[in-house]
Order: structure tokens, then sequence, then C-alpha cells
């Protein structure tokens, strides 16, 4: 019996302006701090940040180019090594996060990473997944700790577009299904040791309260509003759904972004619509029965998800082939499945959904 592994944040806050918590948390852990935002965030809320680090005498920040790739953290590695910056503070979305602790891992500070979005839960895991120029994955890098503090401030992440929003509810939906899968064949997390039943629980948590609060949260998103369902989503989407895949594990539904990264009208798409549509197929291939996945299908409807390729705008008949292909071949939790699994059977749950 394989060893059983759980890792998280040494601290997670959230709720309204909890971004004037920056300042006294920036204290716990340095002088110096290092601030990735890209230009769109740093013009929203770079007066803002400024205003609660007042005091803090070396505070520098960092442009985020707007993909995260070895060569802008390479860049913005060498502005924050010449700035003895002593503390990285992640600002943004997902691919500014991604690179916040790709500096990080260089450095070797602590990071406090701020999700202006909750489209995924990058903000509480160590991945860092980093793309080619041309938006197609490229590699996954991991820090050797959890980031230090992930600070959420819900006043922000409700004033962000509600594609966003809908996206991480994509994005956590998947994990039940994936962690129980892994957990089901023997498969490992991202600690290398098997899922906890803390990991199960809390994966099975998550999904209860964005099915449960998920979409009466997508309509006070709209009215840009923070309302409990909203508080509630968040942790889900973001805290609840980060500890249920590091530690629970991945299976078909995260596998399948590597083959949608190679699709240029999925490519473009975010994070948690790709997984959404990978969960689809996912559950399609574990024999889940027409109303099940009917009432999957409507919930996607409901709040916004794609159910399909053509939701994307996929019209290339060889789509399937080339996503089932890598994905089948560069996934290294596609075989975290309980049931018998061949590429094959990944096209005809695919063409199922069409």
């Amino acid at each position: 019996m394989s060893f059983r592994a759980f890792g998280a944040p040494h601290r997670y806050i959230q709720g309204p302006d909890a971004l004037a918590e920056l300042k006294g948390l920036v204290a716990l852990y340095g002088r110096r701090p290092f601030i990735v935002a890209d230009a769109v965030v740093a013009a929203l809320l770079g007066q803002r940040l400024r205003a609660e680090l007042q005091g803090v005498e070396h505070a520098m920040f960092g442009t985020f180019g707007g993909e995260c790739t070895a060569a802008e953290i390479e860049a913005l590695t060498e502005a924050a090594r010449a700035a003895e910056a002593d503390v990285i503070i992640g600002v943004g979305g997902g691919k500014a996060i991604d690179t916040a602790k790709g500096v990080r891992m260089a450095l070797g500070v602590p990071i406090i990473i701020v999700p202006t979005i909750a489209s995924n839960d990058s903000p509480t895991s160590r991945l860092a997944v980093l793309y080619r120029e041309d938006h197609v994955l490229s590699e996954v890098r991991l820090m050797n700790a959890s980031p230090d503090v992930v600070l959420v401030d819900t006043s922000i992440i409700v004033q962000a577009p509600v594609r966003f929003f809908i996206a991480g509810i994509g994005d956590a939906l998947s994990k039940k299904f994936e962690v129980e899968q892994c957990a089901g064949a023997g498969g490992t997390n991202f600690f290398k040791g098997s899922p906890t039943r803390l990991a199960l629980g809390i994966a099975d948590a998550c999904y209860g309260i964005i099915r449960a609060e998920g979409e009466a949260a997508v309509e006070a998103v709209r009215r840009h509003e923070t309302t409990e369902a909203v508080e509630n989503t968040v942790e889900a989407s973001i805290l609840m759904s980060g500890l249920a895949f590091e530690s629970g594990g991945l299976s078909i539904a995260h596998s399948l972004t590597r083959g949608f990264s190679a699709i240029p009208e999925i490519a473009r798409a975010l994070h948690g619509e790709q997984v959404a549509l990978g969960l689809l197929v996912q559950l399609v291939a574990e024999g889940r029965d027409m109303a099940f996945l009917n009432d999957f299908r409507a919930f996607y409807r409901r709040i916004g998800l794609p159910t399909s390729l053509a939701a994307f705008g996929v019209t290339d008949p060889g789509a399937v082939d080339t996503i089932v292909r890598i994905s089948w071949q560069t996934a290294p939790y596609i075989k975290n499945f309980t049931q018998p699994l061949s590429p094959e059977t990944l096209h005809a749950a695919f063409l199922s959904l069409a």
C-alpha cells in the first residue's frame, strides 16, 4: 500500500475588501515585494495596490506580457532579482499567477497570490502551467511548497466579466469525478502519494456547493454583487477545487486539455471551459446513464458552459483525432480511470456529444 499525501496553502483569506490585509501579510514574509501583474490589472488595481502597500518602501512592479512562457518567467525573474525582491506577489488571472510562481521557483522566496478572477483553481496549487508563444501547452513546473498566502478579495472578483466566473465553475465541477477515478484506479496525486479521504471529501463538497449555489452565484456576479452564494462558490472554485485536484489527483477531464491546446479554436478558450467539455467526455466514458448526462448538460446550458466541440466553433473533422492522440500520448494522468480505456473509447465519447 502506498503512502497518502495532502498539501495546502499556508494561509487562505477570502472576502470583500480582503486586499486590505495585503500589507500586514507582506510584512510576515519580507520587506521588498515584487508584484507580477499584467498591464490591464496594473491599470485597474495599481493605484489600490500602491495604497494598500503604502509605507512599504521597496515595493516594485513587474509587467506580465500575457502568456506564461519560459522566456517571460526568465525576464521577470531578472527584474525581481535586480530589485532584490524577498517576496513575490502574483496578481491577476491564472497565467499571471503561474508566471509569478515561476519567478518564485527561480528565486526561492515566499509568494502571495492575489487572484482577480475566479476562473480556475491555480491560486492554491504548486503547479505552474507554461505555454509556447503560440499558446500551445509546453510544460508543467512545480514549486517545492504550496503558496504561502492566497488572498481572495471577492469585491474584485465580482467586477470581472462573468465568463471568468463561469469557467471557474467548469474547472471545479470536474474534481469530484476526477478524484474518484484517480483514487479508484490507484493513481497518485501531485504530492506523489495516494489521494486522502480528506481530498475525496473536499471534492465531493466542492461539487455539492456548485450544484446547489452555482446558478445563483452566477446571477449575482452578473450584477457585480457579493452574496453568500458567491462567497461559497468562490471558495469551492478556488480553494476546495485546488485542494481536491492537487491532493486527490486528476483523470480524463484535465488530460484532454493537452489535446485541446493544439486546436486553435479551443486553445483560445478559458481553461475551465476546456475542462467542462473534457468532463462531459469523461462522464460518457464512465458509462453514465442518459438521465445523468442530460441533467449535466442542462446545468451547463443554464450557466453558459460548452457542451460540444461545435460550441467552440470547431469544424475540422480531424480535430477529435488530434485531441485524443495528443492527450493519450502526453497527459500523465489519463490512465487514472477505473474502466478499460482506449483512444477509441475517447473518440466515441466525443462523437456522442456532437
